[in-house]
């Protein structure tokens, strides 16, 4: 018999039983779209790793995690998969013997023969693969309305190491049910188990561990917050004063868990820190001794208020913006690159609001060469970049996987991301020319072009084939935007005043999460271009404190830096308080302490060059200009200039390459590579061997080894040495019979040395 009639018989076995199964008496068996498609969900077949990958597995293709109920019960029943099923004799159902592993299949084991899952699956097909009534859009189709789960937020204590959650279902008729059994339960911690029927156990662990656990249950997810404390009953909370509201916030949940933060940190740290989270520099020798022999009381103040208006905290903002905006010549030319560089050191500079600098970006038109903001769409080619940027960037929302399907982790649908997608479906490019080198990469621009709207253009939802409709992200009236273009407006411009508004509170939100992570190395909301249910803040009272204080200060950026900067909670010592034992993972959350990170690529080649005195080389660029100051990836915009050992160490570092719109292309772990390069690699020993560098100024002058060791100190730690410090590196020169060589070595110590290297 061939393969066509054979499915041409079982689908009308299908069709048969189905049409039996009908007749049931509602409740009698299970729901498909309630319950079947749960437990393939939550048995993993439904997952991208099995069948609901987009090219399925072993001849099977579901809807990714159930999103598509009618598609997957067509498939089930009717198509390949009715091949799965035997409505005649149920347990010999490949869809119950694979998962049984009683014949081979590549998933494993998924559940038991008396499970609830394998009851509801067998059950399901032996009343012969019934579909739920109006399942195809039906008026009389009851559709699950929210999803809850309880409690949101419960703290443990003692012995008390085990919590049960609950899962409850509301429906469009009004009913609830409890869905446990058919829910998935995932816990963020990975020390933190939680079983399949929602029960949270934090075992054996030591001192205090939060976990979010992530609740799914067909198309809605919901989270609860978990959170371990060993439950001292004579616990005496003690902090430092609390300056402003970010400590009350932070220190209000440290007193819930039982935590003392820790102390302030001491003037050297201070110094040193302030300087390179504002400026990316560290302070010079004078800058470091005129601070802490300053005997004005409020010392820090002043010097955050100096710093904050100073040209290197330009430059370090700059940086980081360019990083983000994807400031590189491959698709800029380096023209775009110096003018659009430009651009944004002047809005830096002028503490322009970030909702008025965000609406000029995704406003702008015009001569990539005389409208510096409109380089921001020459370096996003196509609709679906230019798209994702926007909400990634402005509103923390990670938006490309809903491109291909609903989003697995988030709220966002298909026709979320078309329908946002068409505001930026119109943006055209004239090129006036194009003075490419290589002629195969259609990547590569070099010349002036034009940024213009089309007067027509729209994109196509897949998912309906028609014109997507327009929406706004994150607003419940869609119409909103569809009616504020019908009128005639631009649509650039009706999409810059709805993302620059005030009111827009995930912009918001984001912005002042971002400042927050630059200056304590870890987001509220983290990663923080990331904001979706699943992924709650660590303190949701900090997250509204720095967005009440961020729009207070009219969303600009120093006002709110000035307030975290002289928060207790910035000046904490890397230093745990007395009985606090939390990794670096499980403090930066609760920033309980400073949690110490490794200086970035740029912050490291700067501070080598300072200690040294001795600038490294870039391509096409001066001598003198530092890596904080570069404006394109590499010498500012000089592609095709010949790389210099600057240029490499910055690569090697994480100096992201800017192709992507996301925080996370500048990499930040440390790899074999960068030890080796330390140790022995171009850079250091260039700068160590050079005839001009501190070391030679050194030697000539012929001044005491002492009087050498207590400058580098200076210079590179931000505090004096210590005696057997300055006895060690003394002792150390006099052995050698080359005291250059000697110096070289002591140098060479300390920027290995963990102090140097990481801002505490």
């Amino acid at each position: 018999m061939s393969l066509s009639v054979t499915n041409r018989l079982l689908s009308a076995v299908a069709l048969l039983a189905v049409a039996a199964g009908d007749v049931c008496a509602a409740g009698e068996v299970p729901s498909f779209r309630h319950e079947v498609m749960p437990v393939l969900s939550r048995a993993g077949c439904s997952l991208g790793t099995c069948h609901g990958n987009q090219n399925g597995k072993g001849g099977l293709r579901l809807s990714l995690r159930g999103q598509d109920p009618d598609l997957d019960y067509t498939t089930l029943t009717r198509t390949v998969g009715a091949r799965r099923v035997n409505v005649q004799q149920p347990e010999d159902s490949l869809l119950l013997r694979k998962p049984l592993m009683q014949v081979p299949h590549e998933g494993g084991r998924r559940f038991g023969a008396d499970s609830f899952e394998y009851r509801v699956l067998r059950d399901w097909i032996a009343a012969g693969m019934p579909r739920d009534g109006g399942l195809s859009g039906g008026s009389g189709q009851v559709r699950l309305k929210r999803l809850l789960v309880e409690p949101g937020l419960v703290t443990l204590a003692g012995d008390q190491r085990t919590q049960q959650l609950t899962a409850t279902a509301e429906f469009s008729d009004g009913t609830r049910r409890v869905v446990n059994e058919l829910a998935v339960f995932e816990s963020s911690h990975p020390g933190v188990l939680v079983s399949a029927g929602g029960v949270v156990d934090f075992g054996e662990v030591l001192g205090v561990r939060q976990t979010t656990v992530t609740v799914r249950y067909l198309d809605q997810q919901q989270v609860s917050r978990v959170e371990y404390l060993r439950g001292v009953s004579d616990f005496h909370f003690e902090s430092p004063v609390a300056v402003n509201a970010i400590d009350e916030a932070v220190f209000g949940q440290l007193r819930r868990l039982q935590l003392n933060p820790a102390g302030l940190c001491s003037d050297e740290v201070f110094v040193r820190r302030l300087y390179l989270d504002l400026t990316g520099l560290l302070p010079t020798r004078e800058q470091a001794e005129s601070f802490l022999k300053s005997p004005a009381v409020d010392r820090r103040a002043r010097l955050i208020d100096r710093l904050l208006e100073s040209e290197e905290f330009v430059d370090f903002q700059t940086l980081r913006w360019a990083d983000l905006l994807r400031v590189e010549d491959k698709t800029l030319d380096a023209k775009g690159v110096s003018v659009f560089h430009q651009w944004i050191r002047s809005s830096v500079r002028a503490d322009r609001p970030l909702n008025e600098f965000a609406g000029a970006l995704t406003g702008a038109r015009g001569s990539t060469y005389t409208e510096p903001a409109a380089n921001f769409y020459r370096a996003l080619r196509t609709p679906e970049e230019r798209s994702e940027s926007a909400a990634q960037v402005f509103l923390g929302v990670r938006l490309q996987c809903a491109r291909c399907h609903n989003h697995p982790f988030d709220r966002w649908t298909q026709d979320d991301y078309y329908g946002w997608t068409n505001f930026f479906a119109r943006v055209d490019y004239k090129i006036l020319e194009n003075r490419r080198r290589d002629i195969n990469d259609k990547h590569e621009f070099d010349g002036e072009q034009v940024v213009y709207m089309r007067a027509r253009g729209d994109v196509k939802n897949p998912r309906t084939g028609q014109r997507a409709e327009l929406r706004f992200l994150g607003v419940a009236d869609q119409q909103l935007s569809a009616a504020a273009v019908r009128d005639g407006a631009d649509r650039l411009q009706v999409l810059s005043e709805w993302l620059s508004s005030e009111q827009n509170d995930r912009f918001v939100a984001t912005q002042a999460n971002r400042i927050w992570q630059q200056l304590m190395g870890q987001g509220v909301v983290d990663p923080i271009d990331d904001f979706r249910g699943t992924n709650p803040p660590s303190n949701p009272e900090l997250l509204e404190v720095l967005v009440r204080e961020f729009r207070a200060g009219g969303m600009r950026v120093r006002p709110l830096m000035r307030l975290i900067l002289n928060s207790a909670v910035w000046q904490q010592s890397a230093e745990s308080a007395a009985g606090v034992e939390l990794s670096d993972a499980d403090a930066a959350p609760l920033f309980v302490r400073s949690v110490p990170r490794r200086l970035t690529a740029e912050q490291l080649l700067d501070g080598i060059g300072l200690v040294l005195g001795a600038a490294p080389r870039f391509g096409g660029q001066p001598a003198g200009v530092r890596a904080v100051q570069l404006a394109g990836v590499r010498g500012g915009g000089h592609r095709y200039s010949r790389p210099e050992s600057g240029d490499r160490f910055l690569s090697l570092f994480g100096k992201p390459g800017r192709i992507q719109t996301c925080e996370c292309e500048r990499l930040g772990e440390t790899t074999l590579a960068q030890t080796m390069e330390l140790v022995s690699g171009v850079v250091v020993s260039d700068l160590l061997g050079r005839g001009e560098n501190r070391i030679s100024e050194w030697l000539r002058a012929g001044e005491p080894v002492e009087l050498f060791v207590e400058d580098l100190w200076w210079r590179a730690l931000s505090r004096p040495p210590v005696a057997a410090e300055v006895q060690a590196m003394v002792r150390h020169v006099a052995e050698q019979s080359d005291h250059r060589r000697g110096l070289e070595d002591v140098v060479w110590a300390v920027l290995n040395s963990n102090e140097f290297l990481l801002r505490q």
